[in-house]
This record gives C-alpha cells, structure tokens and sequence, in this order.
C-alpha cells in the first residue's frame, strides 16, 4: 500500500535553512510528478514545488528564489530545502504523490 512519509520539520530561526524529506513506500517506482504544498493555520493549501520525473520543476510564488525540489527515482523521495526562511513560511508541509496521495504532514514553525 502506498505511503507517504515525510521528515525534516521542527522550529527553526528567521534567515535559517530547512530540508524536508518524503519517501514514497509501498511501491516499486513511480512515474508520476512529486512534490509539497503547506497550509498555514486559517489558510488554505498553497502549492510550494513540484518535480516530475525528468527532473522539471515548478515552485509556487511564496518560496520562489528561495526553494530548490530534488528527486531521487530509485528510491522514490523527494527533498525541500528553502532557504532565508521567514516566519510566513510557518505551516504544515505536506508531500503529495500525483494524482492524489498525501502524506500526513509534517510542522515548520520559523521564529522572528
């Protein structure tokens, strides 16, 4: 059965770093695109990045610049690292397996 796993969130400091990272389990490989959206309380889901299998990426306005998608397809994960963090960057990031799959979450909170 399919899973998604993510890792890598916690409480971190404006200007930080942070490199989050999900596993597709319960499969041989994917073909389909990969990638994270967050959703802040009071908010809805935004889209951050997205990389499909050759390696195209998209990221979304609010971590454009500042954000690089990485994929590794023999073992199906995924990594986030955003860099020159801010405090609106505090949400729940979830990885997201096309065309419906959801991890379940893991909290940033960036302090001022």
């Amino acid at each position: 059965q399919l899973r998604l796993v993510e890792s890598g969130g916690g409480l971190f400091h404006q200007g930080e770093s942070l490199r989050l990272h999900c596993a597709a389990t319960g499969i041989q490989f994917t073909l389909a695109a990969m990638g994270w959206y967050r959703q802040a309380p009071g908010q809805e889901r935004e889209f951050v990045a997205i990389v499909s299998l050759d390696g195209t990426t998209n990221y979304g306005d609010g971590v454009a610049g500042r954000a690089t998608i990485s994929r590794d397809n023999p073992r199906n994960t995924i990594d986030l690292v955003i860099d020159n963090l801010k405090p609106e960057d505090t949400a729940v990031y979830y990885c997201h397996l096309l065309p419906d799959n959801w991890g379940p979450g893991t909290q940033v909170t960036v302090a001022s």
